[in-house]
Order: structure tokens, then C-alpha cells, then sequence
């Protein structure tokens, strides 16, 4: 079954272009069935990028997904046309009383700045508040993982002596989880952040549990039953050039960078990077929209209830 997206979308002929299946929502209204409403709440400066990255995998699960893009409601990009956050997104106020099966909440670059710091964080915290209540399952990506957890369970994120940057192996801590189903015992994930999470703090939290991690940078996927969400620290949404996009930026930026661990061939980028997370990045998205799909209420206004 298809991802439904408006087909001015550029997301739309992107995907559709990869073989990804698009339906119209006019097309989409035509069916008797009702589809999953998931919300992107996308922090990200690169907005199209990031639509593209996680409507792909959204997009890929053989159920009717309804795609809705959300903004923080006084926060203005400068990095997107204007006109293209006035055709695809909404701002939160307007959503506030719409019932949602799932929504990812992405990362942001602003990890240097304290929580409290951040300029929309009254608006963001009211965000996660109605999760509780307006959503059935929350998935929290890099940043806004580390800020829904810190906002739940008080966990901190820690400054990075250099920045975690490239693919490193992560190990299945949890094989007989749903959210983990046809996951290897170990894998790859890109990661690219100049802060961390650490397991020491999360296993205060007694009700978290992590379901995947790394011995060199630490938790990655935990689990938090009680608030319906989970929280990822990395990236298995990232295109197979992302990393190398943010190094030759901070390159031509004259940035102090490592060349990302583990991406390109020999580590030599001038060498093609290789691919070798997609297929667990599928799986971990399908199994997320696959335990949506069997817990959400068939009404709408029943979730959170």
C-alpha cells in the first residue's frame, strides 16, 4: 500500500521515482480504508531533505500512510522557501486538537545550546505533552530524542570532546523485540552528533529500556513504554551521501572535522561511500508503523484515551 503525499510535493516524484509507491489524497480518498496518520514535526534546517528521507521510509510499509508535515508554529525557517512552508506544512496550534496514530519529532542542530536555551522549547515541551494525549505512538530522532527523554525521565545530554561522526557497529540488545524484528546481532549506523546520552543515567529510569547500542558511542534506540515513544540518538534515516554532504561542508567551512569513521571505502573520501544500514533502517521504521498499526484504535478520537 502506498504513502499518500500531495503530488506537488517534490518528495512525490522523488519517491515515486525510486519506485516507492505515491497515491494522490485525492486518489487516496477513494478508498475504503482508513490509512495511518503520521506527522513529521521536522526540525531539520534542510526541510526537503529530511521529508524525503523519512517519507521514503514510511513509505515503504504495505499499509495506506497518511503523511502530514507539522513546523513549530512560531519558529520561521531560513533555510526552506517560504512558499514551500506555506503549501506542505502546518504549525502545531493548528493541529493541537487532531488525533495522530504516530508522529516523528526530528533532530535539530542547536545541540550545543542547553534545552531551556532554545527558542521554542515552551512550545516543543507542549508538544510532548499532547503526545500523551493526541498520539499513539512518538518516535523521537537525534536531538529530539534527547529532548523528549530529557523532558519525561530528566536524562541530560553531555558535550562530546570531538564530534561522533561516521558508521559505527551497534550491537541488539533486545532480539525479542517488535521494534527489532529481523534485526542482525550487529550493524552499522551513521552518526553524526557533538553530544551524548549516557546508559548509566538511563538505567535510572527504570521504566526505559535500550534496545540497541554501541560500545564506542553508547545508546542508540530506548524504548519508554509508559510515554508510547521511542528515542533514537542516530541516523538510519540518512541518504547514503548525507555524511559526506555535512563533511564537505564543514570542510569548505575551514570546520576542524574527522574524516566520518567507517563510511567511505578506506576511509579515503575521495572514494565513493558505501550504503550498509538501509535495510535495517526499513525494518526498524516497518516495525514501528507494524505495532502502530496493531495497537491504534480503528477511531481516531480514541487514542490517548
Amino acid at each position: 500500500m502506498p504513502i499518500t503525499l500531495p503530488e506537488t510535493l517534490p518528495a512525490f516524484d522523488v519517491l515515486r521515482n525510486e519506485g516507492v509507491m505515491v497515491m494522490s489524497p485525492e486518489r487516496a480518498a477513494r478508498q475504503d480504508i482508513r490509512p495511518l496518520k503520521i506527522g513529521l514535526l521536522n526540525l531539520m534546517p534542510k526541510k526537503i531533505q529530511t521529508e524525503n528521507q523519512f517519507a521514503r521510509l514510511i513509505g515503504a510499509t504495505p499499509l495506506q500512510i497518511k503523511f502530514e508535515l507539522i513546523r513549530m508554529s512560531e519558529h520561521q525557517t531560513k533555510n526552506t522557501a517560504a512558499e514551500h512552508m506555506e503549501a506542505f506544512y502546518r504549525p502545531f496550534q493548528e493541529v493541537r486538537d487532531e488525533k495522530f496514530d504516530g508522529l516523528i519529532i526530528t533532530g535539530a542542530p542547536i545541540e550545543h545550546l542547553p534545552f531551556s536555551d532554545v527558542t521554542y522549547w515552551d512550545e516543543l515541551a507542549e508538544v510532548f505533552e499532547w503526545t500523551q494525549t493526541n498520539v499513539q505512538s512518538t518516535f523521537g530522532v537525534c536531538w529530539g530524542g534527547m529532548a523528549m527523554i530529557n523532558h519525561f525521565h530528566g536524562v541530560q545530554k553531555h558535550m562530546l570532546d570531538h564530534k561522533a561522526f561516521g558508521c559505527f557497529r551497534h550491537r541488539n540488545l533486545a532480539p525479542t523485540s517488535p521494534y527489532l524484528r529481523g534485526f542482525s546481532d550487529d550493524f552499522v549506523i551513521p552518526v553524526s552528533r557533538w553530544t551524548e546520552m549516557r546508559q548509566d543515567e538511563i538505567d535510572q529510569a527504570q521504566t526505559l529500556r535500550t534496545l540497541l547500542g554501541s560500545d564506542e558511542v553508547g545508546p542508540c534506540l530506548v524504548e519508554d513504554p509508559d510515554h508510547r515513544a521511542l528515542y533514537i540518538f542516530n541516523h538510519f534515516e540518512y541518504d547514503s551521501d548525507t555524511l559526506k554532504q555535512e563533511y564537505d561542508r564543514d570542510i569548505a567551512n575551514g570546520t576542524t572535522i574527522n574524516v566520518p569513521l567507517n563510511y567511505y571505502t578506506d576511509d579515503n573520501p575521495l572514494m565513493p561511500p558505501l550504503n550498509r544500514w538501509r535495510s535495517h533502517a526499513h525494518l526498524l521504521y516497518g516495525n514501528w508503523i507494524n505495532e502502530i498499526y496493531q495497537s491504534t484504535p480503528y477511531d481516531p478520537q480514541d487514542i490517548g484515551r
